[in-house]
């Protein structure tokens, strides 16, 4: 049987060729993410800005499509459900209602209410509330976690490489990042702890991605001594690009089929993931390798810690 093959064998795509409009239009597009993000803001979830918290337990299995229904309902805003291992027991989040806290109790009794009512058996817990300080301490924590995970990323990736690698790698996950935030602040969708999770993996995914083609750049670097770092970069990106486009198209079609059918509940990770693999893709061959251009990069820049060979770099960087 003939195997599918979705990129021919041997390309040789000119990817370099088009480095400074990419670089120059990401670069207009990054900007304007984070500009419209600080202006706009971001339409943070219960997890951020608090709510009432209560936990329900069912005589029955019940499913959670038709309960966040029955809450949603209510009008008391959009409800975060969460399963607590079963279809039996769920917590439930709803947003905290402005005023005093009379209106945050009458939302409690009007949701234990309908809960007693439309499923005999059940039974509902006091209803807690998380605050505004709690919920602002959870997203100082979120950010940090991504902030230090990408730096920590970067200092990996100087430590494996050389630090012009994680400078490429950092500035390609800057990029991706506020791509993915912008899109929430456009869209205005729900940024809750699902958002923050799904940016972590985005994060690891395109550091996957960077640092594949970033092996094969310092192979072929150590390999063609003679071949200028613009041929080379091509050589590399093609050389990888049957892995990069099989593994994101991949992993595409299993995140389009789940935001289709999925639950509504996963549907802001998923479309995060979705969004940021496919310009995580873009950015690991139009950020991460014209970074080492710009950078000084030449065949010859590692060889005297490998061999202390002498070499003689020309003008275009190849090594004669």
């Amino acid at each position: 049987m003939k195997l599918l093959k979705l990129v021919p064998d041997n390309t040789n795509i000119d990817f370099m060729r088009w480095r400074n409009v990419a670089v120059v239009v990401s670069t207009l597009l990054t900007i304007g993410a984070i500009a419209i993000t600080l202006w706009r803001g971001l339409n943070f979830g219960i997890d951020f800005v608090g709510g009432q918290v209560v936990r329900a337990e069912f005589a029955q299995p019940v499913h959670i499509d038709d309960l966040r229904a029955r809450v949603e309902r209510l009008g008391d805003g959009e409800a975060s459900i969460q399963s607590l291992g079963g279809e039996k027991t769920y917590q439930i989040r709803l947003p905290k209602p402005a005023g005093p806290e009379a209106a945050a109790n009458q939302v409690v009794s009007q949701l234990r209410q309908m809960i007693v009512t439309q499923y005999p058996g059940a039974k509902v817990n006091a209803g807690d509330s998380v605050s505004g300080k709690v919920s602002e301490e959870l997203a100082a924590n979120g950010a940090m976690a991504i902030a230090l995970a990408m730096l920590g990323i970067a200092v990996y990736i100087w430590w494996r490489f050389e630090w012009q690698f994680g400078v490429g790698a950092l500035l390609t996950l800057a990029h991706d990042v506020a791509m993915t935030v912008g899109f929430f602040s456009i869209t205005r969708l729900q940024v809750d702890l699902n958002v923050v999770a799904a940016i972590l993996t985005i994060i690891g995914y395109s550091l996957n991605d960077t640092v594949v083609i970033y092996d094969r750049v310092r192979e072929n670097l150590r390999k063609y001594r003679k071949m200028s770092i613009l041929p080379l970069l091509n050589l590399s990106l093609n050389e990888t690009l049957a892995r990069t486009v099989v593994t994101s198209m991949t992993v595409l079609i299993a995140l389009a089929i789940l935001m289709a059918i999925g639950p509504q509940v996963v549907f802001g990770l998923a479309i995060a993931i979705f969004l940021g693999v496919f310009i995580g893709t873009y950015s690991s061959i139009y950020i991460s390798a014209p970074v080492l251009v710009w950078l000084g990069v030449k065949p010859d820049s590692f060889l005297k810690s490998n061999d202390g060979e002498k070499v003689v770099p020309r003008d275009d960087g190849a090594v004669v």
